[in-house]
């Protein structure tokens, strides 16, 4: 009954100063708000990437020639590697176990015309089985077939980036492109696939046969990478031991005991890095919207003590007609609770709209999890709760007589 009574005194108090009541509310409000949006925000961009690398393929391993290391936000080797080549590829599913497909990439930026327009774009030489490890595949049109590869045979098969930036709405299927001095005969348009984790667009390339590319167009003996395919992800460990022996042994490591020549990457060692990256860029942005909780729970602690000192009057009153100075102390952090809850629950309604419209202006993928919300307004009602204690304390130590006789 006390408890009852209590709320609806607070209440009253509350609402007979109204803009006090919303600067304190603000706080709060502003503060589970913002760990809302910016967890949201976290949480979308790391689904992203998760994404981005599932539609790598399945169960992807890349072999990269030379040491591959991060600068600048991007992978890239240091210095040219040229002991990579097309047997290594070619000699893996067989001398591995654990190895279902080996594919041989090689990739050169140039200019690529087509009548008076010219784009500089990504060429890459592969083979057929590219589409299957890479789950990428034409969306018009075919891919090249293994005999177009071996014999050089001069087709292409586009990005829907390079048929945006030369052929704008109409169909390249059947057109004849330049590459450098060498003309090419369009066979095929691959599916859209966006971009990777290196920020590089997956469109803005053109696809030929491998054996064109290195004889014809690169004039090249060596390739920039593998893409391997293992028989299971349960085998993904294993075959990457394989690979790494396979290659030690025919580029002749071990016998001088050198370091490896090579790089290895898994789609797991991909995402867990990745997620590694996106965990504590949420935390981050978490903890500095969190700050704004605390400044809420000031301004609740700001509210509180001006209320005590407008009421003091009031509380001696109540001491002296029999209220207990626990009614007191429980008086003051009812207040601070409705204030705190009151400000938790608009602030996770007003985080998950805006999370909304962030989401439908800006494209971006957002993902609102109830941990977040959960956690948002128990932080919010902790804080209330904590910054109400002093001055309800306060309040329920104050002497009766000297406050009945306070102005």
């Amino acid at each position: 009954m006390k408890i009852t009574k209590s709320i609806k005194i607070s209440r009253g108090q509350l609402l007979t100063h109204k803009l006090r009541t919303a600067l304190a509310l603000l706080g709060i409000i502003i503060g589970v708000s913002a760990v809302i949006i910016m967890v949201a925000i976290g949480n979308g961009a790391q689904k992203e990437v998760i994404s981005a690398i599932n539609s790598m393929g399945t169960d992807l391993i890349i072999v990269n020639a030379g040491q591959v290391q991060r600068m600048s936000g991007r992978q890239q080797i240091t210095g040219t590697v040229t002991t990579l080549v097309l047997q290594d590829a070619f000699s893996m599913p067989e001398e591995c176990p654990d190895v279902k497909i080996a594919v041989p990439v090689q990739t050169k930026k140039m200019q690529v015309k087509w009548g008076n327009l010219s784009s500089n774009t990504t060429i890459t030489g592969t083979t057929p089985d590219y589409q299957d490890v890479r789950n990428f595949h034409p969306a018009k049109g075919d891919f090249f077939s293994d005999e177009d590869n071996k014999a050089s045979q001069r087709k292409a098969v586009l990005g829907q980036t390079v048929v945006k930036n030369l052929f704008g709405n109409s169909d390249p299927v059947g057109e004849q492109i330049m590459i450098g001095r060498i003309p090419f005969n369009i066979i095929g348009v691959m599916e859209s696939k966006g971009v990777d984790l290196n920020g590089i667009d997956q469109d803005d390339q053109i696809f030929i046969p491998l054996q064109t590319a290195l004889r014809r167009v690169f004039n090249l003996t060596y390739i920039y990478s593998i893409n391997v395919q293992p028989n299971s992800s349960e085998k993904m460990e294993s075959a990457v031991k394989q690979i790494t022996e396979f290659l030690r042994e025919r580029h002749r490591l071990n016998r001088f005991n050198k370091p490896d020549d090579f790089t290895i990457q898994t789609q797991v060692e991909l995402l867990e890095t990745q997620k590694e990256t996106t965990d504590t860029f949420t935390t981050l942005i978490a903890g500095i919207a969190s700050i704004s909780l605390l400044v809420g729970g000031i301004g609740i602690l700001a509210i509180m003590l001006i209320a005590i000192k407008e009421r003091i009057n009031e509380i001696g009153l109540r001491m002296a007609v029999g209220a207990s100075r626990r009614d007191i102390l429980l008086q003051f952090l009812i207040e601070a609770s409705i204030l705190s809850i009151s400000g938790g629950i608009i602030g996770i309604l007003l985080g998950i709209l805006i999370s909304v419209i962030i989401s439908l202006v800006t494209q971006w993928s957002i993902s609102i999890s109830v941990p977040s919300l959960v956690f948002s307004f128990l932080f919010s009602m902790a804080t209330g709760l904590f910054f109400g204690v002093y001055p309800a304390r306060k309040a329920s130590l104050l002497n009766p007589i000297e406050s009945l006789k306070s102005e």
